[in-house]
This record gives C-alpha cells, structure tokens and sequence, in this order.
C-alpha cells in the first residue's frame, strides 16, 4: 500500500508516519526538504503551493492514500483536487475540531454538530475547506476523508491555554518563578488534550478503510480535565505552587494585543469540550488511548526541563502578563478601599 503525506514532519504526523511506516506502508513524503526525513522513506522535494512543480513531481505516480496535513483554505484543496483526482482512492484532510460551533449548544460532540465558528478565521478556512471538498466528493467521487483533531500534543511541551508567540516555555517559567498565571474564566471548563502517538491510531485506521470514504471523523481522547487541574498538573510536575490567576477569556480577547485570544479563546479553548468518538472507534476497533492526560502532562514538563533548546524566553509575552496580572490587582484594589 502506497501512501504520500504531504507535510509527514510536523506535531501529528510524524507519529502517524512513523505507526504507517509499521504497519507495512509504502510512504513518500512531499515538502520543501527543510527537516531530516524518517529512514526508509521516499521523498518528493517541493513546495505544495507550486501546483505545476508537483503536478510535474507526481506524473507517474498513484497512491492509495493522500495524506494532506498543510492544507488550511478552500484554494489549498482545490488545488489538491487538480493534483490527486486521478491519482489517489483516497485523500484525508486534516481539518481541526474548533471548527464546531461555537458557542456550543450542548458540551458533548459528535461529527454531527455544526460547523460553524465566528470568533476564529483559522476555523472558518477548515470549514470552508471541508465544504469544498464534500461538493467534489458529492458531484464527482473525489474520496475524501476529514479528520478534526483537537488539541494533539507529541510530548515536547505541555499544552496550556494561552502564550505567547515563542512557545509554552515562559507559562512554566512564570509558575518557576512564583508569578501569577493566568487561566482563562474561572478554570473550570473541561478540555481534552490526545497524546500524538494515540492520535496515529485513529488515523492508521482510516487508510485505504472504505468505510472512511465520504465521511468526517474527530479522533480524540475519551478524557477530559479542566484548565485548573491542567495548570496544576504541570506545577505538581515541576514542584512548585501554582500562583493561578483566572482571568474572564472575553476581556483577555479585546486587550489581547498582538495575540489572537478571541479566536484561540472563545473560537476554541474557552469552551468545555467532551467529544464522543464512538464514530471513529466503530471504524477502528483498536483505537484505544493509552496515554493518560496527566503522564502525557508530566512527561512533557520533563521533557521541557531536561532539553534547554526548548526554554525559549518570551519577554514581550512575560511582560503582558505582568500587565494583566496589574489590572486585575488594581480592580481589587478599587473596590477594597470603598
């Protein structure tokens, strides 16, 4: 069985390469050629939005699988339809589960609950793409497969709520150094956070599945944990107090700055989310999460404390912080002295 992934480097899919890899597939990867490739894979080099450069790259080839993990809008795709119509039987798209409605009208998910997403444009280009690629699938048979991962992490840094442009590092230096960290509302929202690894189990097991063909699928963990017991995991982790600091996600979206809290916030993670992934596990009877939130939570801070290269410093995020962190003091302050 032959497989192209387009992209195959990143968080998700060097899990899902490497667990295909396993099961006997045959894998080529298409990128630019900026990262060290798997051992005993192909590789095709080249820019996917150079449509006539891949068109050239891919002449002679079929594959059983198109695996599309760096298409974002309705244009990435429609140009994947040019590309692979005659040359795949089956194309899976990574669209993204904050692509569902927002606010949500009942906390538990299904493949059936709308679509639809106003505060995040990330999540209306996923829809819009996934429109497309359904007209295709209705009027021609172009097979394609959607997939809407949520939060999907691959062990190297623990996942949080908000941070900054330089990564999660700062969100453990502040609870290092005793300052306050800010948790969107009051913290008690459930989230769910899947482990990479149990993610490629899911996805393995919609290749060449006919079954998949022409339908969506979320692959998620069963778990849920809330923001506080998230952000007091990860103090646990490194030995320290959490200094929590619950902040409304409305008021951090409008003085958010250079940073896109209303669409990472109230476009996703501010709102409870408990997915039901009975679909999925219909398709793939051995689709079992074995990594738990927490060890998954703890691994990462260990990972993050015991590989220097990952502690980048944020100064320009650490110090909005401080200024939240400020006017919440000063908000006590007014009413304290009345």
């Amino acid at each position: 069985m032959k497989a192209l992934f387009i992209g195959g480097t990143g968080t998700i899919s060097a899990d899902v390469v490497e667990l295909a890899q396993q099961r006997g597939w045959e894998i080529t990867l298409l990128n630019r050629g900026s990262r060290k490739l798997p051992e005993g894979m192909r590789s095709i080099i080249a820019d996917i939005h150079d449509e006539e450069a891949v068109a050239k790259a891919v002449t002679d080839e079929s594959y059983d699988v198109v695996a599309q993990f760096i298409a974002y809008t309705a244009e990435d795709v429609e140009r994947d339809i040019r590309l692979f119509r005659d040359k795949t039987k089956q194309y899976i798209f990574i669209s993204s589960a904050s692509a569902y409605q927002k606010p949500l009208a009942d906390y538990r998910i299904t493949e059936s609950t709308p679509l639809v997403n106003p505060y995040w444009q990330y999540s209306r280009h996923k829809i819009a793409a996934e429109e497309v690629l359904m007209a295709a699938y209705r009027t021609t048979g172009f097979p394609v497969t959607i997939v809407r991962p949520s939060h999907t992490y691959n062990g190297t840094k623990p996942p949080v709520s908000l941070h900054g442009n330089n990564g999660n590092w700062q969100i453990l230096k502040r609870i290092l150094d005793g300052k306050p960290v800010i948790i969107p509302g009051d913290g008690s929202s459930l989230w769910t956070l899947t482990h990479s690894r149990d993610f490629a189990k899911g996805y393995v097991g919609l290749m060449a599945n006919p079954h998949a063909i022409g339908n969506a699928f979320h692959i998620t963990t069963d778990e849920s944990m809330t923001w506080n017991q998230i952000y007091q995991t990860i103090a646990d982790a490194l030995g320290k107090p959490l200094n929590a600091l619950h902040v409304a996600s409305d008021f951090l979206a409008r003085h958010g700055e250079n940073y896109d809290f209303r669409g990472e916030l109230l476009g996703d993670k501010a709102a409870t989310v408990v997915f039901d992934n009975s679909k999925i596990k219909r398709l793939v009877p051995d689709f079992i999460c074995t990594t738990s939130m927490a060890d998954g939570l703890r691994q990462a801070v260990q990972y993050m404390l015991s590989h220097p290269e990952t502690q980048t410093p944020d100064p320009e995020f650490d110090s909005w912080c401080d200024r939240i962190a400020d006017a919440m003091c000063a908000a006590d302050r007014a009413f304290e002295s009345k």
